[in-house]
């Protein structure tokens, strides 16, 4: 149901759109003194209660990762524009986790987490200190849908800004980035890589600040963010070293003082429309299976419905157009240079692909935005033309069968081929199973399955970015699959499947698979079935026992007895845990 009304939490305040609706229940009155008392030492003067708009600026930055070294320096900006608008900015921290540091630990499990402590901290200080306007600002994956599940919760005025892709790394004059580095553990392991190679492109692949400078997580979660209509026009291929990018930071701050000044709040830009407008775009991008993820806990928070049907039924009529790594040739810097983002959905609205009445954070609607945009220069090689794509229809389909009733998430380019069928190897962890890849155990026609990894079962749902690189780099990209209840990094390409629903952890059919038992991918009949009778998955099931919580204290264990399953978003509040206990299977 879509709505633009305000959430009944009592955090949401005001339902009005003027100015000073939430800062003024802090400041006004000879008993707010003592709150007001508190302001003078942060720069308030005395005439500036009672007036001025109190904004702010949600920063990410943290030295924790590259991708939001710089991301202090950008949220003065917006805090400058916010001020050059008339109003009054106050800049905060939230967390971020760096997903390339962790990967391949136990450390991975905290990562999706991560995006509900953001969207957690973000709304409570801004709940908290009456906020009348938000500018939030991300880096690293989970940044990105932590602070709109944020926005989406309060319906405060708010801009999302990304901050930015990095720029290619560069040995032996070949442009490298992350999953570079990643893929060449497979490389070394196989004996196709030296040593001393291994360590230069380790210590080459990350150059300076910015987000990994694929079509990963980042990457893709930036420009759907700006094809909702949360960000400004350009903001998702402003590179994270670049004038343009503080620049937008600037504009961003006073695009927050003009969504209050016309009551513009992020429930009437969060539309079913604007959902299917950053489907579609994804789709183009051949972009990560985290934005299913994403945008279906963001759509929750918006209160609009939205499913993994949505993102099948618009698949089969987008097709991919960009040619950018991890499946592709090009970084994201290289596409930036020939103009980012704008010309792409210039493209997919001509081509009636794209709801172009939409209101975003300019304050007018996604067509008037483009009007006047200029075109990809003759002679480009990344963005393919309709008339021959990468692929005619969607690289993300969602596959459902008896080893997933409730749906699972595949990645397929059609480079790896549309079906595959193979005998199981069974792990239960993604330790277990990176193991046996890199001695060479696993071998052409193997399924590699990777179970408990969960959102309950991980807890936390971890990313299989190290076993799918070690995968290509062992040269088996195209004979092996692997599938799992876990989920896969931007950077993940092969012939992959994740999300597996329900998940192992909570008695899903994955947790019955053994090895040797056939299983069959098939992305044209949109299926995935072990090649087991009913009886059989029947019999075994009843022999199942749950396996122990591997955490009984903290916040994974807290996030493992909160968080819904993994075709709604995995959320951790609300309406979807109770569709969740409904939902068959």
């Amino acid at each position: 149901m879509e709505t633009t009304t305000e959430a009944s939490s009592a955090s949401q305040g005001p339902s009005s759109g003027c100015h000073r609706a939430y800062s003024r229940q802090i400041f006004d009155g000879a008993s707010r003194a003592p709150n007001r008392s508190m302001l003078y030492p942060l720069g308030f003067r005395k005439e500036e209660f009672g007036q001025k708009d109190l904004i702010g600026i949600a920063s990410t930055w943290s030295q924790v990762t590259p991708c939001n070294m710089h991301i202090d320096a950008l949220a003065r900006e917006a805090a400058s524009g916010a001020e050059e608008a008339g109003t009054k900015a106050l800049i905060f921290n939230t967390i971020t986790v760096s997903d390339g540091i962790s990967m391949g630990t136990e450390g991975m499990k905290y990562s999706l987490v991560s995006r509900e402590v953001i969207a957690d901290s973000v709304e409570t200080v801004a709940a908290a200190e009456g906020m009348d306007g938000l500018v939030a600002i991300g880096g690293c994956d989970k940044n990105m849908p932590g602070c709109l599940i944020a926005l989406a919760r309060l319906n405060r005025p708010g801009v999302f800004v990304y901050g930015g892709s990095i720029l290619p790394g560069c040995f032996h004059g070949k442009k490298i980035d992350i999953v570079s580095v990643f893929e060449a553990v497979g490389a070394e392991a196989k004996g196709a890589l030296s040593p001393e190679d291994l360590a230069g492109i380790e210590s080459h692949a990350i150059p300076g600040p910015g987000s990994c400078g694929g079509m990963y997580t980042a990457n893709t979660m930036a420009c759907a963010i700006e094809a909702l209509g949360m960000s400004l026009p350009g903001s998702s291929t402003e590179l994270a070293i670049s004038k343009e990018k503080q620049a937008g930071c600037r504009a961003a701050g006073r695009a927050v003082a003009q969504l209050i000044d016309r009551g513009i709040r992020p429930r009437d830009i969060l539309t079913r429309k604007a959902f299917e407008n950053a489907i579609t775009v994804v789709m183009a991008l051949g972009g990560s299976t985290n934005a299913v993820l994403h945008l279906l806990a963001i759509a929750h928070a918006a209160e609009v419905e939205l499913s993994l049907d949505d993102f099948q039924r618009i698949g089969k009529r987008v097709p991919v157009l960009a040619d950018l790594k991890p499946s592709g040739r090009f970084a994201v810097a290289e596409w930036s240079a020939i103009g980012g983002l704008p010309p792409l959905l210039r493209r997919l609205l001509e081509k009636g692909l794209l709801h172009g009445e939409c209101l975003t954070v300019t304050g007018t609607t996604l067509a008037e935005n483009l009007e006047g945009s200029a075109d990809y220069p003759a002679g480009q090689e990344i963005i393919f033309p309709f008339e021959k794509p990468i692929k005619p229809d969607g690289h993300i389909v969602i596959l459902r069968g008896n080893l997933a009733p409730l749906g699972a998430v595949a990645k397929l380019t059609g480079k790896e081929g549309l079906r595959f069928t193979g005998s199981a190897r069974v792990f239960d962890s993604e330790e277990a199973a990176l193991a046996r890849i890199l001695d060479g155990s696993i071998v052409q026609g193997d399924v590699i399955v990777i179970r408990y990894e969960g959102p309950k079962g991980g807890p936390g749902m971890r990313e299989m970015l190290s076993p799918t690189s070690a995968v290509m780099g062992r040269g088996l990209g195209k004979d092996v699959a692997l599938i799992t209840d876990g989920r896969f990094s931007g950077g993940s390409h092969g012939f992959v499947v994740g999300h597996i629903c329900p998940e192992a952890a909570v008695g899903g059919p994955l947790a019955v698979v053994q090895d040797g038992d056939r299983i069959t991918i098939d992305a044209e009949a949109e299926e995935i079935r072990l090649e087991l009778s009913a009886q059989e998955i029947a019999r075994r099931r009843e022999s199942w026992t749950p396996p122990q919580a591997r955490y009984q204290r903290g916040v994974l264990a807290k996030y493992r007895s909160q968080v819904g399953s993994a075709h709604l978003g995995a959320v951790t509040d609300g309406e979807g845990l109770l569709r969740e206990r409904h939902s068959p299977g």
